[in-house]
């Protein structure tokens, strides 16, 4: 059964990502899109939603309010934070307040749909306390158990952001064949059969680098795997041209 859920954002190019992203998994059922200003846990609950996909803006205290609203009014709802970064004070308090997990915005659309579901489902072994101090030793060391090169690790990295072949091999400065070649060779040491398994792989297991790769990622609160998750808001500017708090989404 797929899953209903409602974007609380102002920037029309994050809302039409998400939307994009989401159709093609055919995972969710995008209810549509309403701006910070308006949302509200009532306006979650009338439109029946199971999750909510917060922008965060400018890191308000109203963002940090809505979720705490949600999660003492809708125990059922899950919230997930998109954030530009993946630790401080704020994102801390928003955990705090009842958020389940956080997804960079630099995270790939085809990415975005995967990144939900393992949030919601508990799967993703970051937590917050743990997103600084991950040293680099603890995901060489799982690279060696699976008898991954560096160069593998370093593919398996770029397919757990989302990258399609074309886009690796253009970072990397390699054929598409080649790349096809050492994917091929990433889902037999890890037993994988598809994309989704292989980035699920390298989430789960601590694989995905910290730094420039750790912004494509995401990171679950130690709350995730409970069914009532939160993730927060941002601020944004009322959309004067909006006549319903709830905007229907696009198919």
């Amino acid at each position: 059964m797929r899953k209903r859920l409602i974007v609380v954002a102002d920037n029309s190019l994050i809302v039409e990502a998400i939307r994009s992203g989401l159709h093609e998994s055919g995972m969710f059922e995008l209810l549509g899109y309403t701006d910070p200003y308006k949302a509200s846990a009532r306006l979650i609950a009338g439109a029946g939603a199971d999750l909510v996909l917060l922008d965060e803006a400018d890191r308000s205290d109203r963002a940090i309010a809505l979720i705490r609203s949600i999660r003492e009014e809708l125990e059922d709802v899950t919230v997930i934070v998109l954030t530009v970064g993946m630790e401080g004070e704020w994102l801390r308090r928003a955990f705090e307040a009842g958020a389940a997990g956080a997804i960079s915005k630099a995270v790939h659309p085809t990415a975005l749909a995967t990144l939900v579901r393992e949030a919601m489902s508990g799967h993703i072994v970051h937590p917050l306390s743990s997103v600084a101090g991950e040293s680099k030793s603890t995901r060489e060391h799982v690279a060696e158990q699976c008898s991954l090169t560096d160069r593998e690790l370093q593919i398996l990295q770029l397919v757990a952001a989302g990258a399609t072949n074309s886009e690796i091999a253009r970072q990397l400065w390699i054929t598409q064949q080649t790349v096809k070649f050492h994917v091929s060779n990433i889902y037999r040491k890890l037993e994988v059969a598809n994309r989704t398994e292989a980035c699920h792989y390298a989430h789960v297991n601590g694989l995905v680098a910290s730094g420039e790769s750790r912004r494509l990622g995401l990171v679950a609160s130690a709350d995730a795997g409970r069914p009532a998750g939160r993730r927060h808001g941002r601020r944004s500017r009322p959309d004067p041209s909006s006549q319903h708090p709830l905007t229907a989404a696009r198919d």
